[in-house]
């Protein structure tokens, strides 16, 4: 039987189309896959699979308060002292509208009492005063089942408004000093929220950016990607309040701003 030039070659064409789609489906073994990024999984702003269960951050201890200082530069420079001996200070703007330091979170008014009487025998510290865990906001409410601590968090974080907020902490080398205005915000109130950033996004649990709460606090990106280098803490109606860099003022921002929006990450909750 004779077949045609065309009929050949069109016999040929279809050989080789069906060769290449079984050759796409075959069992030939895929480029290996990259290994998983846990940080970059931890960084993803898609809710987990599974509904979190808010993991309640410790309560704070007895701590020791040192200070009363008219200068913002001298509460940083005796924070700054503090931590080159190795102790967990932070400074804050006190109802007064004067600077205090705290340091220490002890489990016994003993050993915070010794802390800084050996401080003060060293001449580092003047006259002190332990808080108690009692004295918090967070202690007193669940004791009493009275008030609301999102909004003591709220009203904490808003003392520091228009303060040219300076930190001493981890996040000072990323150009910015959130991580001190919410740390503070939540340690005056009774709560040991970690020093930086990304520690503090890892104890929160996912809260949808719809569903945020104030109190809350919000995460971003701001060199690109999804690694953290920025937090604020929501304040209701679309706004956070934050701390933008070194030597700015505290301020509140919307997270509808094209910037907040391009660089946000996710949302925590620790309530």
């Amino acid at each position: 039987m004779k077949f045609s030039a065309s009929f050949v070659i069109c016999c040929s064409l279809l050989l080789l189309l069906l060769c290449s789609c079984g050759g796409r489906y075959s069992s030939s073994p895929e480029p290996p896959a990259r290994s998983p990024d846990p940080i970059a999984e931890l960084l993803e702003e898609a809710p987990p699979l599974q509904p979190e269960a808010v993991q309640p951050l410790q309560k704070m201890g007895f701590s020791v308060q040192v200070g009363a200082f008219a200068s913002l530069d001298n509460a940083v420079r005796l924070e700054q002292r503090l931590e080159a001996r190795g102790i967990d200070a932070y400074h804050f703007l006190h109802e007064s509208g004067l600077y205090k330091v705290r340091f220490g979170n002890h489990p016994q008014y003993a050993a915070a009492r010794t802390e800084a009487e050996r401080l003060q025998g060293q001449g580092l510290i003047g006259n002190f005063f332990i808080v108690i865990p009692e004295n918090y906001a967070a202690a007193q409410i669940q004791k009493t089942g009275q008030g609301d601590l999102r909004g003591e968090l709220v009203r904490t974080a808003k003392r520091f408004l228009g303060v040219p907020y300076r930190w001493g902490g981890e996040d000072r080398k990323n150009g910015f000093d959130c991580s001190g205005l919410t740390m503070v915000s939540y340690r005056l109130n009774g709560l040991n929220l970690p020093r930086n950033s990304r520690m503090q996004f890892k104890a929160g649990s996912y809260v949808a950016k719809r569903k945020l709460r104030q109190g809350d606090l919000v995460f971003f990106a701001t060199k690109g990607g999804k690694r953290v280098t920025h937090v604020g803490m929501y304040v209701g109606g679309g706004n956070f309040i934050h701390a933008p860099r070194t030597g700015k003022t505290v301020r509140i921002a919307s997270l509808g701003h094209n910037f907040w929006k391009k660089t946000y990450v996710g949302g925590r909750t620790y309530l």
